[in-house]
Parts: structure tokens; sequence; C-alpha cells
């Protein structure tokens, strides 16, 4: 019996073992994925930043470097107030920006899973002061907004030779007032909170998760 318990605890101490070596493989390799994307996020924001430099200041526009977001901050440039269609002033800044933007994505492809292109909105809605009703009349207007800047960087005759790539890549997305911008009291800023943002996603999330799933596909 005491050499059934004895032969016992070594297979469980070997499991053990095998157990450990595996969490530790596993959180080395999601180390050098999370250590590849910051160093290849400060390149793209690098690039970024060196391309449009010169632009930002007259396009009101800024890039936050944590999320790769280039942020048009201007909303009287975009749209009439509760329209969706482009403004002349719009469409020359995309016109000018969007062909260099991807440009400079070119270089990353492989690590981008999506580029998103999110229009964000104030909580405020002339005529209803209900607050879900704003949301929602909102959340039409954003989307509608972001669908139309897709379609008129898409239709550009300047990105043709990317629009295989962007059409499987960008997407429109009208988050509302879901993502406004608030002060350190908690104070909405709404003329801040109505920008529009083009946004990088690499695929870092998606290689994590795949070790983690050959992790538990092992144990």
């Amino acid at each position: 019996m005491a050499d059934l318990m004895s032969g016992l605890m070594i297979v469980f101490l070997f499991i053990s073992l095998l157990y450990m070596r595996d969490v530790t493989l596993e959180k080395e390799r999601i180390q050098e994925v999370a250590v590849a994307w910051h160093e290849m996020q400060r390149k793209i924001y690098d690039d970024l930043l060196e391309e449009f430099h010169d632009d930002l200041h007259r396009w009101k526009a800024e890039i936050e470097e944590a999320t790769l977001a280039v942020r048009f901050r201007e909303p009287s440039v975009f749209f009439e107030t509760g329209s969706s269609v482009l403004t002349p002033r719009f469409r020359e800044i995309l016109t000018d920006f969007f062909p260099r933007y991807l440009q400079v994505l070119r270089r990353y492809r492989e690590f981008i899973s999506e580029v998103r292109i999110e229009g964000h909105t104030s909580s405020e809605w002339n005529g209803t002061d209900d607050q879900l009703d704003a949301y929602f009349f909102n959340m039409e207007l954003s989307q509608n907004r972001t669908r139309a800047v897709l379609e008129f960087c898409l239709r550009m005759e300047a990105v043709k030779g990317d629009k295989e790539w962007a059409r499987k890549t960008i997407t429109a997305n009208g988050l509302s007032s879901s993502h406004a911008i608030t002060d350190q009291k908690g104070n909405e800023n709404r003329s801040l909170s109505r920008r529009v943002e083009f946004r990088v996603r690499t695929d870092a999330e998606h290689r994590i998760a795949t070790i983690l799933a050959e992790g538990e596909g092992r144990r």
C-alpha cells in the first residue's frame, strides 16, 4: 500500500511539474507577444507622427500613442448639425489624409487585424430630454456618419491599389455618446465628445488567445 501511494505521489508530482512547465512557457510566449506588440505600437505611432506632424494642427487633429487613434476633433468641420453628409472641408482633409494613412499602414499589414473608423457624439439631442432616446438617435447618426466617411475613403481613386485590403480590414463604427469625453469631475465636454477617429487594432489579442487555447488543449 505504501509503495502504491508513493508511486501515485510521484505521478502527481510529475504531472504538476509538466503543468508548471507549460504554464511557464505559456507565460513567456505571452510576454514575448506583449513586448513585440509594444515595439510595433511605437513604430506605427512614430511613422504616423512623422507623416502627419505638419498637418495635425491645421486639421485640428491629434494622434494618441496608447491607442494609435488619429482623432479629428473639430465637429463643425466634419458634418452639419444632425447631418451625415461630409462637409467640403472634411472631404478635402480626408482626400489628403487617407491615402497617406494607408501608405503608412501598408508596412504593418501582417500585424493589423482591424482599422476602425469611429464616430462619437455628445450625449445631447435637440428636441428630447430623454437620455435613452438621445443615445439611440445619436447612435444612428454616428453610424451613418462613419459609413459616409468609409464610403468616401474607399471610393478614392488614389487608394485603388489598397482597396481590397481596406475593404476587408476597415470598419465603420458608430458609438453614439458611449465614449464621451469628460473632465476630472465627470462633466461632459460636448464639443470634444463630437469627433471622428481612425483607430488601429493589431492581432496581439488573437495571438495571445491562440497561445491560451493551445495551453488548454495540452492540459
